[in-house]
């Protein structure tokens, strides 16, 4: 079983930088993928970021890209969301999700129903 926990999540100024990490466990975890998402209240979950666990591969929502980076460290079995030039429209509750298997097409990333594990999200608050 795999278990997916974010932390780092703050309250921070609009303008600021923040890094919200997402560390798993499971006794042989090998993903294919892994996601950020996102969520305010009154809206449904959207993507954020995604990268492959092997390999190149990064994919970013359109709201995000040139503020955002995903990043990974495999032997920490860790994930992090860099964040920056933060506006009050990025506060929401960010989920870090993890893929099992094979996907094909970038689009693919962008769908919370392609993964298979999730963690129990961390609060981001950007204040204006």
């Amino acid at each position: 079983q795999v278990q997916l926990v974010e932390s780092g999540g703050v309250l921070v100024q609009a303008g600021g930088s923040l890094r919200v990490s997402c560390a798993a466990s499971g006794r042989t975890f090998s993903p294919y993928a892994m996601g950020w998402f996102r969520q305010a209240p009154g809206n449904e979950r959207e993507f954020v970021a995604a990268t492959r666990w092997s390999g190149v591969g990064t994919y970013y929502a359109d709201s995000v890209k040139g503020r955002f980076t995903i990043s990974r460290d495999n032997a920490k079995n860790t994930v992090y969301l860099q964040m920056g030039s933060l506006k009050p429209e990025d506060t929401a509750v960010y989920y870090c999700a993890a893929r099992k298997s094979l996907m094909l097409g970038s689009s693919s990333y962008y769908y919370p129903s392609n993964y298979d594990y999730w963690g129990q999200g961390t609060q981001v608050t950007v204040s204006s």
